[in-house]
């Protein structure tokens, strides 16, 4: 799930690049939360609840 709204921002952040450049900024913010939050979640591995 996070992996497809990781692509979707990327997409989206691609697409505001080149057209609506205000858009892409905010996508862009939205891009490196998704990022921070990705690398929060791999560096923490995967819990089993016991």
């Amino acid at each position: 799930m996070l992996w497809t709204i990781i692509a979707v921002l990327l997409i989206l952040w691609l697409l505001g690049v080149v057209a609506l450049p205000s858009v892409g900024a905010l996508i862009h913010i939205l891009l490196v939360l998704a990022l921070i939050v990705l690398i929060i979640q791999l560096l923490s591995g995967r819990r089993t609840v016991v």
